[in-house]
C-alpha cells in the first residue's frame, strides 16, 4: 500500500525537473503557444545563450570557487573542533558544544542585521574572502556537532596508545583521527556543499555587485531581466539544478549517512 503514495510523491518530485528541462528546450513562440505541450525538437539555444550571454558560466565559476574554499575550511576547522571537543575534554568544552548546538535553532534572518553591520565595517562586503567567512560562520556549528557526535564513537583507547606512542595532539589528530574520520568527512561535506551551493540570503546580502553574483543568485537576477523570455530563464534553473541533481544521484547513501551522523551514541 506504501507504494502508491511514495509514487506519488516520486512523481510530484520529478514533474518540476522534467517541466523545467521541456521549457528549455522551446523557443519563445512555442511556449507562449502552448507552455504545457511536450517540445517537438530539442532547442539548445537557450542553454547557450543563459550560458553565455546570460553570464550564467561566469556566475558558476563563482560559486564554485566560493563552495570549494567555504567546504575545505568547514571540514579544516569541524574535524578539528571535533577531535578536540570530543577527545580533548577541557573547562568549559560541555558548555562551547551546547552553544554549537543552540546556535543551530538561530535562523540567519535573526542575525542578518548585525551581521551585514560587521561585515560592511571589517570591508568583507562585495569580496568572495568575506562570503567564504559568512557562509563558515553560518554552517560551522552544523559540522561542529555531526563531527563531534562522530568522533564521540572512537574509542578513547586509541587517543590514549598513540599519545603513549610519542604523538602530539596534532599528530593524533592528522595520524589517526583525520583519517578514522574520512567517512563523515565525506557526509558533512556533502551537506556544507549543498547548504552552499544552494544559498541565495546570505550571497545576495554579501555580494550586491553583479559580477560577484553566485549562481543561485544569478538564476533570481534573470526572472527580472528575462521575464518575457521563459525558456532563457527556464534554462538557466536547469543550470543550477544539475549540479546538485548529479550530487544527490551518485551520492545519496553519503548523504543520508550524513543526516544521520549526529544520531549516533556518544
Amino acid at each position: 500500500m506504501i507504494a502508491v503514495p511514495m509514487g506519488v510523491l516520486a512523481l510530484a518530485t520529478i514533474y518540476p525537473l522534467v517541466f523545467t528541462a521541456n521549457v528549455a528546450m522551446k523557443t519563445r513562440r512555442d511556449y507562449i503557444l502552448d507552455r504545457f505541450s511536450l517540445t517537438g525538437s530539442l532547442n539548445w539555444d537557450n542553454l547557450v545563450t543563459a550560458w553565455t550571454s546570460v553570464g550564467m558560466a561566469r556566475y558558476f565559476v563563482n560559486s564554485l570557487g566560493v563552495v570549494t574554499a567555504s567546504v575545505v575550511l568547514l571540514l579544516l576547522l569541524g574535524s578539528m573542533a571535533g577531535f578536540a571537543l570530543s577527545q580533548l575534554p577541557f573547562r568549559g568544552s560541555k558548555a562551547l558544544f551546547l552553544g554549537c548546538l543552540a546556535a543551530l535553532f538561530i535562523p540567519f534572518q535573526v542575525i542578518m542585521v548585525p551581521f551585514a553591520r560587521v561585515m560592511a565595517d571589517s570591508g568583507l562586503i562585495d569580496t568572495y574572502p568575506g562570503l567564504v567567512l559568512a557562509y563558515v560562520a553560518q554552517f560551522l556549528p552544523f559540522t561542529v556537532f555531526l563531527m563531534t557526535s562522530y568522533y564521540k564513537t572512537v574509542p578513547r583507547e586509541i587517543v590514549d596508545a598513540a599519545r603513549i606512542d610519542g604523538n602530539t595532539v596534532y599528530g593524533v589528530y592528522r595520524r589517526i583521527m583525520l583519517p578514522m574520520g574520512t567517512p563523515a568527512l565525506l557526509s558533512v561535506g556533502i551537506l556544507d556543499t549543498l547548504f552552499c551551493w544552494n544559498d541565495v540570503l546570505i550571497s545576495l546580502l554579501m555580494m550586491p555587485s553583479a559580477d560577484h553574483r553566485t549562481l543561485m543568485v544569478g538564476v533570481t537576477s534573470l526572472r527580472g531581466q528575462y521575464s518575457d523570455d521563459i525558456p532563457t530563464f527556464a534554462s538557466g534553473v536547469l543550470i543550477a539544478a544539475v549540479p546538485v541533481l548529479m550530487v544527490y544521484l551518485f551520492l545519496q547513501r553519503q548523504i543520508a549517512d550524513g543526516v544521520t551522523a549526529g544520531s549516533t551514541k556518544g
